[in-house]
């Protein structure tokens, strides 16, 4: 198994586990209340999920993986702001910052093989 490949499964099963988290956990309802965007709670919960599913899919139909990880790369630029704006802790701020790095990366990574 390539690099590539293991981050795309990593990242995937991440999205995942943290979609439905987000869908379904009080913990995550009182997060986007502090957060003070609540109303984007289960947006934000359904994109990870569809962005894990795009990184599934695209070993199968590749551009679906280019989408997801630029996708999930913005949600987590979103959610790096978000927190910076509310002065989180670089302790808290730091997994989004690292989630958005990595889909970053695979992005490049993928552009440039597809070319």
């Amino acid at each position: 198994m390539r690099l590539i490949d293991g981050l795309i499964w990593f990242c995937c099963f991440s999205f995942f586990f943290y979609g439905v988290t987000c869908l379904s956990s009080k913990h995550m309802v009182l997060e986007f209340k502090r957060y003070g965007i609540p109303q984007y709670r289960k947006l934000t919960g359904w994109l990870q999920l569809a962005g894990a599913c795009g990184l599934l899919l695209g070993f199968w139909i590749p551009y679906l993986q280019i989408v997801s990880t630029l996708g999930l790369s913005l949600l987590m630029l979103f959610g790096v702001i978000t927190r910076l704006l509310i002065k989180d802790s670089l302790i808290k701020t730091f997994p989004a910052f690292t989630y958005c790095l990595l889909n970053g990366y695979l992005f490049y990574e993928l552009i440039k093989a597809a070319l």
